[in-house]
């Protein structure tokens, strides 16, 4: 099968091929999959370069969510087996490997795909919107009516935050450095406000609800972002901290957390549910429900062959990308 593979860990992916490699067989519990879709992420280019604190063993095939058709089983366990599923059947789900014709996945970690997402919304629809859920749900608890400023607003995991603070009944500004991007945004989404980021937004913010400051701030950018969103929030406010895409770790004053009274709530969507695993399992569950009932909105962006993976990469390093760019391995 064809697969890319990251070889070595390289700047500019130079570590990284696509070969042809062979077709891997499940294991008691799997599943090998068709891949018909998978979603690029930030963790997948880092994870070329050994930057991830997942460091998977060289040589690897990235591609962390994906979705596809069951191809084949694997062998039944000694209690149970793989009954779920069945070859042919649409499933989605996340692990490894996603960037190849063919993936072998546990069972327990697919899901069916929902008939109300194409294979490639669902391959990018996990990551970004288990983030969001556990954002503003379990993290910041968001109110109907507050208002939530979300950073990185085009990202994958910033536009999953627009739409699903909107179905949660948040007011929303949504941010961005690109006049073109919000105003994609603004069409597709809907949000009360768009703010771009370049030219200050602590005053326009301030404005925007009436002089209060917003009660949630998404922030997956940090640096400057995250400086300025320090001076926009309101008293007795959320600071949800998503990622650092600026590059720049920045530093919290905490004399201005005392003064203002707000809150600084890291956020690892992951993690949680590892702690807590019964929670996890409801925070699946319910973005899933939002999916199959239709409310839910992922946008694709664009769509490469498998052999273009490199212009995926980049238009995701570049900025370039209003949701989720994705690898069609069967193109």
């Amino acid at each position: 099968m064809r697969a890319l593979v990251v070889e070595r860990l390289a700047p500019d992916y130079a570590g990284c091929v696509v070969k042809d490699i062979p077709t891997p067989e499940p294991g008691p519990g799997e599943v090998r999959i068709r891949v018909r879709a998978a979603a690029v992420n930030f963790p997948d280019l880092m994870q070329t370069r050994g930057e991830h604190q997942h460091k998977p063993q060289v040589p690897f095939t990235p591609g962390m969510e994906l979705a596809g058709e069951v191809d084949a089983v694997g062998p039944p366990l000694v209690q149970g087996g793989v009954t779920a599923f069945q070859p042919g059947d649409a499933v989605c789900g996340g692990g490894r490997g996603g960037m190849a014709e063919f993936a072998v996945l546990p069972a327990a970690g697919l899901r069916r795909k929902p008939e109300t997402l194409s294979f490639s919304q669902a391959a990018g629809y996990a990551v970004a919107y288990l983030t969001a859920y556990v954002a503003f749900e379990r993290c910041a608890r968001l109110q109907p009516g507050e208002w939530v400023l979300v950073h990185g607003a085009a990202g994958g995991v910033g536009l999953a935050a627009v739409d699903l603070a909107r179905i949660m009944g948040a007011r929303v500004i949504a941010a961005s450095a690109s006049d073109h991007k919000l105003a994609v945004i603004a069409a597709e989404y809907a949000p009360e406000a768009t703010v771009n980021v370049t030219r200050g937004f602590r005053e326009r913010v301030k404005e925007i609800t009436g002089g209060r400051g917003a009660d949630v701030i998404y922030d997956p950018v940090g640096g400057d972002v995250f400086d300025e969103s320090l001076r926009c929030i309101a008293f007795g406010g959320r600071i949800l901290s998503i990622g650092f895409t600026s590059g720049r770790l920045p530093v919290l004053p905490v004399n201005i957390a005392l003064i203002k009274g707000f809150s600084v709530i890291g956020v690892r969507a992951g993690e949680y549910g590892r702690q807590f695993p019964e929670k996890g399992r409801e925070n699946h569950e319910a973005i899933w429900k939002l999916a199959e009932e239709g409310k839910v909105k992922p946008r694709v962006d664009a769509e490469y062959p498998l052999a273009d993976w490199r212009a995926a990469f980049d238009s995701l390093a570049d900025r370039k990308v209003i949701g989720k760019t994705i690898v069609r391995p069967d193109l």
